[in-house]
């Protein structure tokens, strides 16, 4: 028992093996786990399912596997609500989580092409028989301007090079064969998009809904526009994708999931679309967007929709791409900082505006270096601050505790103007944002105190003191 025990640990600490070979394979591990729980009564797809999963989420709570959703197929969500089921699904722990994933996206592996009849095309609709709003898509916050599909992957390739891109976009339901959908203009798809439109050509898509985390992580991935993402997806699986042709169109999707829609994309015949609480924590005022128009709906027999909640942090959206969007972006500064030890990207600041970063400076002026190449990451945050590698990025009070006596406001604070910002930031203005760095370093080269703190209290066994 004791070597299948340690066999275990070593497994789930990092082995480069398939973890999830599809959505169904991750839900049986949270089953056992007491990470998923059933809802058999019926759960209004209006707003209720949204206050089960903002509840859920606020005592970190179980995933919800909704059964009763007034609609044919039950609905499961919260998968990624908290960091314990994010460890879970990438088999790793705190201390491994970043070499993990790095080795993911180092050792990347080729996706390969399913044989056979793929199960995500048991059931094909095409024609009449395509309605979207027969799937259980629910209305998160009462100002959404409808039913959002929110956990969706997206699938687009470039016009010009045909290299695909995969992406977690929002899609708005209009009805049983259109969608509205959003894609920033700084994002694959939405360039996809603008490309296409330039020079004339349809551009199709299709939204994949239920895939196995590592390919759902996958999509957080900060890489370049060269990138072909089902290469990521491979290297963080330790296996490559299985994808399969849609039935509509010639792009490839993953021949596990559990729902496909697929669409073209008209960007002549605009409509409203929001407002949706977005990752800000606020509302994204309507306007008019291209429109998704379904060519196809394909699925498994007994499929399972798969939903996300979003808006005020900290909810699933902002623990999804939180790992990914730190071992990304700290691979990209260690490339320059070696020293730089790890990088917190605070859910609580949407997971994008608000960095802070732990290294050892090689000489003066190292930590601002490395503060303005945060700045100029695709993230675009609004404050950066760097630490010794002795505070705890992720503990608050320590990083405030550095801020409070490792600063000289006037020559360790400085502020960036017109920096980029995040498209959806209510507080820009015309696009324009400004930046903060904080040189919470101790000052280089110069003797500093000892920081007095009791030795080894954390060891230390006093069972009066009450644990509870």
């Amino acid at each position: 028992m004791k070597v299948v025990h340690q066999r275990r640990t070593r497994w789930l600490e990092g082995q480069r093996t398939m973890l999830y070979q599809d959505l169904r394979a991750f839900l049986t591990v949270l089953k056992e786990s007491g990470e998923l729980v059933d809802v058999t009564r019926h759960i209004a797809l209006q707003y209720d399912i949204a206050k089960a999963l903002a509840k859920t989420s606020a005592v970190q709570g179980p995933a919800l596997m909704f059964k009763n959703t007034g609609t044919a197929f039950p609905l499961v969500a919260g998968l990624y609500g908290t960091r314990k089921r994010a460890l879970i699904a990438f088999g790793a722990t705190e201390q491994t989580i970043h070499d993990k994933v790095l080795q993911g996206i180092n050792n990347q592996i080729a996706p390969v092409d399913f044989e056979g009849t793929p199960p995500c095309q048991e059931i094909v609709l095409t024609g009449d028989a395509i309605d979207v709003t027969k799937l259980p898509v629910p209305v998160y916050s009462p100002k959404d301007g409808g039913p959002y599909i929110t956990a969706g992957i997206v699938v687009s390739e470039n016009p010009e090079t045909g290299i695909p891109d995969i992406g977690n976009y929002r899609f708005q339901i209009h009805g049983p064969k259109e969608m509205g959908l959003f894609s920033a203009s700084n994002h694959r798809f939405g360039k996809n998009i603008a490309y296409a439109t330039a020079v004339g050509k349809e551009l199709h898509g299709a939204v994949v809904i239920g895939v196995d985390p590592m390919t759902m992580f996958s999509c957080q991935v900060q890489s370049s526009d060269t990138t072909n993402d089902w290469f990521v997806a491979g290297g963080l699986r330790g296996a490559p994708v299985e994808l399969a042709e849609a039935v509509s169109n010639g792009l490839k999707v993953p021949a596990r999931a559990e729902i496909i829609i697929e669409f073209t994309v008209d960007t002549k015949n605009q409509k409203m679309e929001g407002p949706l609480g977005e990752y800000t924590g606020y509302y994204t005022p309507a306007s008019p967007k291209p429109v998704a128009r379904i060519t196809a709906i394909t699925h498994r027999k007994d499929a399972i929709f798969q939903g996300l909640l979003t808006g005020k942090p900290i909810t699933e959206n902002h623990v999804l791409k939180q790992i990914p969007f730190e071992t990304s972006i700290l691979r990209q500064l260690q490339a320059q900082f070696p020293t730089i030890s790890d990088i917190s990207i605070n859910s609580s600041g949407g997971v994008q505006v608000y960095v802070v970063i732990a290294m050892k400076p090689r000489y003066e002026g190292e930590p601002r270096q490395a503060i303005l190449a945060a700045m100029a990451s695709n993230l675009h945050p609004k404050w950066v601050i760097v630490v010794d590698p002795d505070i705890d990025i992720r503990n608050a009070a320590e990083v405030e505790w550095a801020q409070s006596f490792r600063v000289k406001p006037r020559e360790d604070v400085f502020v960036v103007d017109r920096t980029a910002a995040g498209p959806l930031d209510p507080s820009t203005d015309g696009g324009f944002s400004s930046s903060v760095g904080i040189d919470a370093t101790k000052p280089f080269g110069v003797e500093f105190p000892d920081v007095s703190e009791v030795p080894g209290w954390r060891d230390f066994d006093l069972p009066e003191i009450n644990r509870g």
